[in-house]
């Protein structure tokens, strides 16, 4: 089996061998302990080609923000469309994206844009959700997570996914449902599920369509340098 796609990785902590897909990266991760050799590890990825092949071959094909790509936005495709003329400011209909301005600098304003429409939307359902039920926010963060679509610390700050924009606006709303429910239940309990179903109702569509369509949202590619 071609192994150059796979990422070794070897903790102390780790006290089998396991193998999971990096959404972001879109790699196969082995995780391995210490003392497993070249042999074992061999074995081990001999017995489970088959579950590797399927996941390399389940993966979305990548996208560029890039004029005449069709990326997902609020759960559904957009062609992202060019025009010197147009405004530069990003502007969504129902299948398009139309952006105006020079075209090297579609890319890093259309992820400046998304970014900022996420935080929009984010501390718009946190804020309702916080109110409801009765409980403080810290700072609202967006970052570019690699294995978590939101998390909530100790002391009240939430962290999110700018790509949940990308997602259908249920989706977007469970996952600040969820990180606000964190704010009374600190664990994944009954007692938290329950509080989730009261600000979103059906909390377990949107959490299957993630596990289903996450690698989607993680194939769209950022610039790697901004523009003007």
């Amino acid at each position: 089996m071609d192994t150059g796609a796979i990422d070794l990785r070897r903790s102390p902590r780790a006290r089998r061998l396991s193998l999971r897909l990096d959404m972001a990266a879109r790699r196969i991760v082995l995780t391995a302990p210490d003392h497993a050799s070249t042999a074992e590890i061999g074995a081990f990825l001999a017995r489970h080609r088959r579950w590797v092949e399927r996941t390399r071959a389940a993966l979305p094909p990548s996208v560029p923000l890039a004029a005449g790509c069709v990326i997902p936005f609020r759960g559904r495709g957009h062609l992202i469309r060019h025009d010197p003329s147009w405004p530069r400011q990003p502007e969504a209909t129902s299948d398009v994206i139309r952006v105006g301005g020079p075209r090297h600098h579609v890319g890093p304003r259309l992820h400046r844009w998304l970014r900022e429409t996420a935080r929009t939307a984010l501390l718009a359902a946190v804020h309702d959700c916080a109110a409801r039920l009765s409980v403080d926010i810290g700072a609202v963060r967006l970052r570019d997570t690699k294995s978590r679509w939101g998390s909530c610390t100790a002391q009240g700050n939430l962290n999110f996914s700018w790509r949940l924009v990308l997602a259908p606006p249920e989706v977007l709303r469970y996952v600040a449902a969820h990180e606000v429910a964190h704010r009374r239940e600190m664990n994944h309990s009954p007692r938290f599920w329950r509080l989730v179903a009261e600000l979103v109702g059906d909390y377990r569509t949107p959490r299957a369509w993630l596990r289903r369509n996450g690698p989607g949202l993680h194939a769209v590619l950022v610039p790697t340098q901004d523009g003007g």
